[in-house]
């Protein structure tokens, strides 16, 4: 595990509803098939882990994890096309590890895009390895994409 140094001005902060207008801007912005609000709201009304990063008040990232019986699942991880190459994406992912580790999860899964290279450079980075691939799992505009399964153990 990187330690990783939080940004001047910056702030991580538990997701509220109120937050997601600001967070769909971000989601329909990056993703070609994003998350709908209904889906947002589903990961608060559950219990999800579901954190903001801020630059100043600005939301310019979010991710969001659930952990259940010992395993921990990244299920979305973004940052504003604006404050990429930053070390947001870096510094909120390790965030939501140590909430991993403090319920208890020994293991952090992840699904990505092959074709989204800066993810998987990112995760490699953060010693994610892979384990798996996913056939058709996610939408494309020409039929379906996999998906890479990555997994970090967790070390207390």
């Amino acid at each position: 595990m990187s330690a990783v140094l939080q940004q001047p001005n910056t702030s991580i902060r538990p997701m509220r509803g109120d937050d997601i207008d600001a967070v769909l801007k971000i989601e329909h912005a990056m993703y070609e098939f994003p998350w709908t609000e209904g889906i947002f709201r589903d990961c608060l009304r559950v219990g999800y882990c579901c954190w903001v990063l801020c630059e100043a008040d600005e939301i310019v990232a979010y991710a969001v994890l659930s952990v259940a019986v010992g395993e921990s699942h990244l299920l979305n991880v973004c940052v504003s096309q604006e404050h990429q190459r930053q070390g947001y994406a870096s510094q909120l992912i390790e965030h939501m590890l140590n909430l991993a580790r403090r319920h208890d999860a020994t293991v952090c899964l992840l699904e990505v895009r092959p074709s989204n290279t800066a993810a998987v450079t990112l995760y490699e980075k953060m010693n994610f390895v892979e384990v798996g691939v996913r056939p058709a799992y996610y939408p494309a505009k020409k039929g379906r994409e996999d998906a890479l399964i990555l997994a970090l153990e967790l070390i207390f």
